[in-house]
């Protein structure tokens, strides 16, 4: 391990290399975009997508050495295996952002809805599965001295407003974690929660334009996020924001007030 990093701000991401589990989705390919810009090669995790297109949005990164590898975050074996190929492949991780996700809406009084199988489905793929992504990778980020993970979380993990009360849990969960992470692996490894709010991402099933609207009339921002709001504050935690380990970084025009 090199000696600890002054943690001072940088401009470029040249020679790193950045994993996103959950590399294809809206917000991890957004900020695949903007660390690919700054120099670093991105390995895209990713479970539901054809190979060859993961591949080709891999491919179509700024820059060149980039990977798209299969895993699922509720598998650790596939997640070894990924980190065993980045390292065979690239010979480092130095950051990894933690974008991959479910969720489900269920009004938060409908107990009878909110069945015992869809909160462990929330707390296995929001939960456990970014805490084995990160144990996977663990190693490779330790290893320079200067690792980062981002957790993308949610302001439902400290509003109790969400798309269900699992989701809010499991959300919860990672921040106060990553808390923990962040004392427990410092100075080596940083680690940080981006909180978005609503997003135009479709990742909610269900919301759309009607829901958005609505939305954003409430917002102080007076819009909803986009996807690459998320990515520039990621971009920032890797780049401007290097000071600062075990907070959140709320993201949401507002949304929390």
């Amino acid at each position: 391990m090199t000696s600890t990093p002054a943690f001072t701000p940088q401009d470029r991401l040249d020679g790193r290399v950045a994993v996103i589990a959950g590399g294809t989705g809206a917000i991890g390919l957004a900020t695949a975009q903007r660390l690919a810009a700054l120099g670093a090669r991105c390995v895209l995790l990713y479970l539901h997508d054809e190979p060859a297109a993961a591949q080709a949005r891999a491919a179509a990164l700024p820059g060149s050495g980039h990977l798209a590898l299969q895993a699922s975050i509720t598998d650790s074996t596939t997640l070894r295996a990924a980190a065993q190929a980045v390292q065979q492949q690239l010979g480092r991780a130095d950051i990894l952002v933690n974008s991959a996700g479910y969720t489900r809406p269920v009004p938060a009084a409908d107990l009878e809805a909110l069945t015992d199988e869809l909160i462990d489905e929330m707390l296995q793929v929001n939960f456990r599965g970014v805490v084995a992504t990160i144990r996977a990778f663990l190693p490779l980020l330790r290893e320079h001295g200067d690792g980062l993970v981002v957790n993308i979380s949610s302001i439902a993990g400290f509003t109790g407003v969400g798309s269900n009360l699992g989701y809010v849990a499991a959300k919860a969960s990672i921040d106060v974690v990553g808390d923990a992470l962040a004392r427990a692996l410092a100075p080596a490894v940083r680690v940080l929660s981006v909180s978005p709010g609503v997003v135009d991402s479709g990742f909610v099933p269900g919301r759309g334009a009607d829901f958005n609207d609505k939305a954003a009339a409430s917002i102080p921002l007076r819009r909803i996020g986009t996807v690459d709001d998320i990515a520039a504050a990621v971009q920032a935690c890797a780049t401007t924001l290097r000071y600062a380990t075990g907070t959140r970084l709320v993201v949401d025009g507002g949304r929390h007030l």
